[in-house]
């Protein structure tokens, strides 16, 4: 398994990308913070929220091997990385699913409540529509 944060500046808010690798899934987590976080405080928030961290569903990711990297190519990529580039496509395509996934699961509940407060209606019509019909 392989893990990596990554800290972005997205107008007005700091965020957080933790994406997971796991053999052959690639999942994604966004963390939205305040202003900018402090290493130890991204450190805490982390420790305290594990458990409620909603991850992106898997997606799958092919398997690359890892090799040993020269110095120069590992400066390289890292100086690319500080760069500020915004989120990575897969990144994006797995918030986004996750996004389209909340929004099924919002509407469903939206759903049935409002069938359920419908049907608390009818009952209650019901129940004066019988209570008339006694006279009372």
């Amino acid at each position: 398994m392989k893990c990596s944060l990554t800290l972005l500046f997205e107008d007005p808010f700091w965020i957080g990308l933790y994406e997971r690798f796991d053999n052959d899934k690639y999942e994604v987590c966004k963390i939205t913070f305040g202003a900018e976080p402090k290493d130890y405080e991204v450190y805490e928030f982390l420790l305290k929220n594990w458990g409620k961290l909603k991850f992106s569903p898997p997606i799958k990711n092919e398997v690359v091997e890892e090799r040993r990297i020269s110095p120069k190519r590992m400066q390289r990529e890292i100086n690319k990385h500080l760069q500020n580039r915004g989120i990575g496509t897969k990144a994006q395509q797995a918030l986004k699913l996750q996004h389209e996934q909340n929004k099924v699961e919002r509407k469903t509940k939206s759903r049935e409540q409002r069938e359920a407060e419908q049907e608390r209606q009818y009952a209650l019509r019901q129940e004066k529509k019988k209570a008339k019909h006694r006279g009372r």
